[in-house]
């Protein structure tokens, strides 16, 4: 009887360890802000315009601040890829964790990301202007925005924001070319563009997202309104779009009336994984989610994020170079 004791106790405990190796995988600690967020002398810094006004008409009574980064490469007699970021006031702010625009210009410098225009936005405030005393604080419709599952805000950035854009470059035409990305509520948002629009965005770069309920309202009729905690479900059960992503989150993430938002980042990652496993068991034809993951001992602000933001920009583009 010990040989069957001993195989039952090794078929029991396989499938746990699997579990707490995927639940607890190495935490990234020391992280921290790299050269890549500062000017260097070898890379052209390119120019940062902005901040400019926009007036939503898919999302009425709202105004937002965006900027543009233009690398010093560009030339438009050819099409340009295209990076939007959320949170646009903190992504640019010369002494935050983000620093987007030196991360640009020195990725692009050294080949290890396409000439990229970039897209900084905010989110809408609901006034005529945009408030001068915002600084780095959030505008009043964020969640309104970020948080709520839906096509309405990759509508206000393809249908709108976009158009007004290429009025002034030349953009690319191909999905595999344009990357949105953002942090905490900028990320669920930027996921949700990239998972209504595939044909338009496929690469994302999520860090700290808000994959929780903060968007869910059970009392809006009809119909009940969904919240990120239900994209892991989502994600197991519908068709898998083309999307390249690289999500972060830090073990001391937020846990609050919303969920626990590290558990559900783990969630979303472990859903990928599921739906691709799936599609291979199956034999099914079409794309599978290139993804990768950086846990972390952060908290829930722009830190670690901003500190990976020039690994995970290399990362998303390196999948072109195959």
């Amino acid at each position: 009887m010990k040989p069957i004791v001993v195989l039952l106790a090794m078929l029991l405990l396989t499938p746990l360890s699997e579990a707490a190796a995927f639940n607890h995988p190495p935490i990234r600690t020391g992280v921290t802000l790299t050269p890549d967020h500062r000017p260097q002398p070898d890379a052209p810094a390119g120019e940062l315009q902005g901040p400019f006004e926009f007036h939503s008409r898919i999302i009425p009574n709202t105004v937002r601040r965006y900027w543009v980064f233009v690398p010093a490469q560009y030339d438009s007699a050819t099409a340009a890829s295209l990076l939007v970021f959320q949170d646009g006031q903190r992504a640019i702010n010369p002494e935050g964790p983000i620093r987007i625009q030196h991360v640009m210009a020195n990725l692009i410098a050294k080949g290890e990301m396409p000439v990229t225009i970039g897209l900084f936005i905010t989110p809408g405030n609901l006034s005529q202007h945009y408030p001068d005393n915002l600084g780095m604080q959030n505008p009043n419709h964020r969640w309104q925005e970020y948080d709520v599952l839906g096509d309405r805000y990759a509508r206000l950035l393809i249908n709108e924001m976009l158009p007004e854009l290429e009025k002034r470059y030349t953009l690319t035409d191909n999905p595999e070319q344009r990357a949105i990305g953002g942090t905490s509520s900028g990320a669920i948002a930027a996921f949700t563009v990239a998972w209504e629009r595939p044909d338009y965005f496929r690469k994302v770069y999520s860090g700290i997202g808000s994959y929780v309920s903060i968007g869910y309202r059970p009392e809006a009729t009809p119909p009940q309104q969904l919240g990120g905690h239900d994209y892991p479900a989502l994600i197991r059960r519908s068709p898998i779009r083309p999307m390249r992503l690289f999500i972060q989150d830090g073990s001391n993430d937020l846990d609050n009336e919303w969920g626990d938002w590290f558990l559900a980042n783990q969630q979303m990652v472990k859903a990928l994984a599921y739906a691709n496993r799936a599609a291979d068991d199956k034999n099914q034809a079409g794309p599978r989610y290139q993804f990768t993951h950086v846990w972390t001992d952060g908290r829930h602000n722009d830190d670690h994020p901003g500190a990976l933001l020039p690994e995970g920009l290399r990362w998303l583009w390196a999948g072109d170079k195959k």
